[in-house]
């Protein structure tokens, strides 16, 4: 036996020894699975690797398991011989080997050699003879090749005949030629005997083409949730900022989901994460690339966006020469990337890490340097790539990067920004800069939600010289936790000396206000602050934000009029448009809040920010809630649920899960079960008020239900402390109805009065309204008229609820006063609105008050009111001060035909105009020709 063939026959021998006790390995080779022994997101893959066990048994089958590397192949093969050997199968394997050249028929030799040391086989004396010919002797004679596949398919059906096989291949696109062709001809003549063949493979069609028509199980990316729990289950406790960009990096790979490092701090000079073992599966042969190709792969790892030309000028400056196309083709071959003649990416995000792991430092410097020569001239990326070349300090480069780090944040690039914070401040030398650069960066990380960074910057600022309100606001940032609340007294906070200091001061009012709603006195302190602030920054989204936070009613005009200033700006950034959206919905105007997250919706589609949508997409769903729009609002919950779902962003999806319930309960009239507790811990991240919102949106669904005792109870407890649970003051129509019918009208009257002479001058728009309908509804008979006028004067265009509202109990009073025709075209008008906003629960009450004021059954269609011809959508009297308009005379005239002043004429033309849909008499002629539908 030569050495060549002596090393295959007792690694052959070591192999079939390894695998006579199959068990599952201590670390997966790929995926990892979770607890209970349960893949992540390959349970559909586990059943049917199942059933092709139970195939393999009784009659013969194949599979071929297809996936890029590190989608989890081989931890799928271990299950399935794990299945095979607990079903009585006998497991022979091998697998190929991607280092190196595998010697001819060494995958064989790992298949072939455990069948002679067991029971004697019943094989021809050819059969015997080419088997020892190939185990002892090495290649066969070029004469035998041609029956080599028929006799190893002869000696599997032998070894069949006495007990069921299970040929498991791992990696077998990496075997020697030969024995690949051998098995993947046993792998199509199965059927029919008790064999069971299992390949698995990269997907790489050019080296795969021999399985075309095999059964195959192809492996798709996990999702964001699957990433999600398969890091839940194996690397708990990440911090969410890290967690975030490795979902992003590793795409639905497993194994880099389980590989790739969670370090939030980017090595000096920065280059992508990975690890020895992701580098080895992913970009096994990199090496072995010509040097031109490997320059060009580290300046694209390090700038991924840029186009070819950029890249390859970068490359080439390295180590010196003119760009080559060239270089991009033995990349392209070895599928490190795809081309398409302008661009070059990556064929996985974790293959940029994987190609230039282990570089040296130096190298990376000159790719840094050289990137910077080719990119523009002091933007965000060419002045970091810049500061990455630097050794040592360099105080001028570094006030650049501090003063550029708003255009990125501009750019809504926050973990560029943050980068070229973080470097500004090792590249100063005096402490009191390196302090405020820090301290920013704290700033800038608790902004973007990545609180265990913003705590980690806040000490290491501590260590340096700052300001009495930098100090006060690191500290600050250090204590902040889940539960934890933020000592800091703004009537003890320092007056702000100089623009660093009054941003820290903004910053730390936006941090402390939602933990001093619930101290009238301390949330007067904090609004006395900030109205001492310098009046440049009087419209700063984040002091009108915590002013709405910490004062929503009481300056709820100041709030609206400065909101309406700060949204023109259209170089506001995401996350800023998203503060003054919240600020708009607490301060009453959820009208310019549902524009202001629309336009952050626009914003994180064209920047591509796709894990900012559902929060945009929740507040908007809110924002509709609360104009009564319920059908939109339950849709945008919708939308946001999926999208946070298929993100993995547990605070959105709770939240967008609990309002959906509600928003259906009010439509409906079902009182939605309580809340989970951990359902509303978790959702409170993402909406801060989701507490309150719940309750006040119970009690208005036990009204919508007909329990009116209990809304009314839950809606009088909340009322009563109306600064601590704003969103009630949205509930007040409900209040009202819920406390006509239990008889509570004088003292929800009383109560009404009060909150109008609290909220004063500083009521939001929108609030009085609501307040002018409450009261419309729980005006007693003496002043019922003119309350009901003076509601139907205000402008409820936009709160359709409100107008139906107020219609349902006109109809309802005027079918007590027995004017029944009247009564029948009040609700109809009412029925038509709710149906739109489809409240289905009040579309059924109103069809039972149609009955009740002598609707015939039979024109009744529960849901669905029949066509509205003028006469259905106007009064009697409407229509009669219609027909007057209609032929030209004037308010005055009308008035004096009618016996009614011109102002009175005139409001009840403000509402006919609506509800005939026309903006002019000489419309308004054309509608009532023929009083056809409108």
């Amino acid at each position: 036996m030569n050495t060549q063939i002596e090393a295959s026959f007792f690694a052959a021998v070591r192999a079939a020894e390894k695998d006579t006790h199959t068990s599952w390995p201590s670390v997966p080779a790929s995926s990892g699975a979770t607890a209970g022994g349960r893949l992540v997101g390959r349970e559909s893959e586990l059943r049917d690797l199942r059933t092709f066990v139970r195939d393999a048994t009784a009659h013969g089958a194949t599979r071929a398991v297809r996936g890029v590397a590190g989608s989890g192949k081989s931890e799928l093969l271990e299950a399935a011989v794990e299945s095979a050997t607990a079903a009585g199968l006998r497991v022979l394997r091998c697998s190929g080997s991607r280092i190196g050249t595998p010697l001819d028929l060494s995958g064989l030799l790992q298949i072939l050699w455990p069948l002679l040391g067991g029971a004697r086989l019943p094989l021809a004396s050819r059969d015997r003879q080419a088997l020892e010919t190939l185990l002892m002797d090495g290649a066969p004679a070029r004469v035998d090749r041609a029956r080599l596949p028929y006799t190893v398919l002869r000696v599997l059906e032998a070894a069949g005949a006495q007990c069921p096989l299970l040929i498991a291949v791992d990696d077998w696109d990496a075997l020697d030629a030969p024995s690949a062709d051998v098995l993947a001809f046993v792998a199509r003549r199965t059927a029919g005997h008790r064999i069971g063949v299992l390949l698995t493979s990269r997907t790489h069609p050019a080296r795969t083409a021999s399985l075309t028509g095999l059964p195959e199980v192809s492996l798709r990316p996990l999702t964001r949730a699957e990433s999600a729990a398969l890091l839940a289950a194996r690397r708990p406790g990440g911090d969410p900022r890290a967690v975030h960009e490795l979902l992003a990096t590793a795409a639905g790979n497993p194994l880099a989901l389980l590989e790739l490092p969670t370090d939030t701090d980017d090595p000096l000079p920065y280059l992508p994460a990975s690890s020895d073992r992701l580098t080895s599966a992913m970009a096994p042969g990199v090496q072995q690339l010509p040097a031109a190709t490997r320059d060009l792969l580290l300046v694209a790892a390090l700038h991924p966006t840029a186009d070819i030309p950029l890249l390859l000028s970068a490359a080439s400056r390295i180590r010196g020469g003119t760009p080559d196309f060239a270089a991009v083709e033995p990349a392209e071959r070895q599928g490190i990337v795809d081309f398409d003649g302008m661009r070059m990416a990556f064929s996985h995000p974790a293959m940029a890490g994987a190609v230039v792991h282990g570089t040296d430092p130096s190298r990376c410097r000159a790719a840094h340097a050289a990137l910077a020569a080719e990119l523009k001239q002091d933007s965000p990326r060419q002045l970091w790539h810049l500061s990455q070349s630097v050794e040592g300090t360099d105080p001028d480069l570094a006030g650049r990067l501090e003063d550029i780090h708003r255009f990125a944040l501009r750019q809504n690039e926050p973990v560029i920004a943050l980068r070229l914070l973080r470097r500004a401040a090792a590249l100063y030398d005096r402490p009191q800069d390196r302090g405020r650069c820090v301290l920013r960066g704290a700033q800038l990380a608790q902004d973007t939600g990545w609180e265990r960074p913003a705590r980690s910057l806040a000490h290491q600022a501590l260590e340096h010289p700052l300001g009495p309100l930098g100090r006060l606001y690191a500290q600050t940032l250090t204590r902040r936790g889940p539960v934890t609340e933020v000592a800091a007294d703004p009537a003890a906070w320092p007056v702000p000396a100089g623009a660093f200091e009054v941003e820290c001061a903004l910053e730390l009012a936006q941090l402390t206000a939602p933990d001093v709603t619930g101290d009238p006195e301390r949330a007067e302190a904090l609004v006395a602050y900030l109205d001492a602030l310098p009046a440049d920054v009087a419209h700063d989204p984040r002091l009108l934000h915590a002013m709405a936070t910490a004062a929503p009613v009481r300056r709820a005009a100041t709030l609206i009029s400065r909101l309406s200033v700060a949204g023109r700006d259209d170089n506001v950034g995401v996350r800023d448009l998203e503060r003054l959206g919240e600020a708009a919905l607490r301060a009453g105007a959820p009208l310019h809040a549902l524009e202001l997250h629309r336009q952050a919706e626009r914003r994180c589609l064209l920047h591509e920010l796709y894990d900012r949508l559902p929060a945009t997409l929740l507040w908007q769903g809110l924002a509709q809630l609360v104009t009564g729009d319920w059908g939109q609002a339950e849709a945008a919950f919708r939308r946001c649920a999926e999208q946070a779902t298929e993100r993995a962003l547990r605070g959105e999806t709770a939240a967008a899960h609990l309002l959906e319930q509600l928003t259906r309960g009010l439509r409906t009239g079902t009182v939605p079960p309580p809340a989970d507790p951990r359902d509303l811990d978790d959702a409170r991240p993402s909406m801060p008020a989701i507490g309150e919102i719940v309750a006040v949106g119970t009690g208005w669904a036990q009204v919508e239900s007909g329990d009116v005792t209990a809304g009314y109870a839950t809606l009088a407890r909340l009322l009563a402390a109306p600064e601590r649970c704003t969103p009630v003051l949205f509930a007040l129509v409900p209040f009202a109805e819920a406390a006509g019918a239990v008889h509570a009208a004088a003292s929800a009257r009383a109560r009404l009065r009060l909150l109008e002479e609290e909220l004063g001058p500083e009521c939001a728009p929108l609030v009085a309204v609501e307040l002018a309908v409450a009261r419309a509804v729980l005006a007693d008979d003496e002043d019922a008229v003119a309350r009901v006028e003076r509601a139907f004067a205000t402008d409820l265009s936009h709160r359709p609820f409100l107008g139906a509202a107020l219609r349902l109990t006109q109809g309802r009073r005027l079918r007590r006063r027995y004017e029944f025709t009247d009564s029948r075209v009040t609700l109809r008008q009412a029925a038509a609105t709710f149906t739109m906003m489809g409240a289905e629960a009040r579309v059924a009450r109103i069809t039972e008050e149609l009955r009740a004021s002598g609707e015939r059954a039979d024109a009744i269609t529960p849901g669905v009111p029949r066509p509205a011809t003028a006469a259905d959508l106007l009064s009697s009297q409407e229509l009669r001060i219609a027909r007057f308009a209609a032929r030209g005379l004037s308010n005055r005239q009308i008035g004096a035909e009618l016996g009614l002043s011109p102002r009175t004429i005139g409001a009840y033309l403000y509402r006919i105009f609506p509800r005939l849909g026309v903006t002019s008499r000489t419309q308004l002629a054309g509608a009532l020709r023929d009083e056809s539908a409108v």
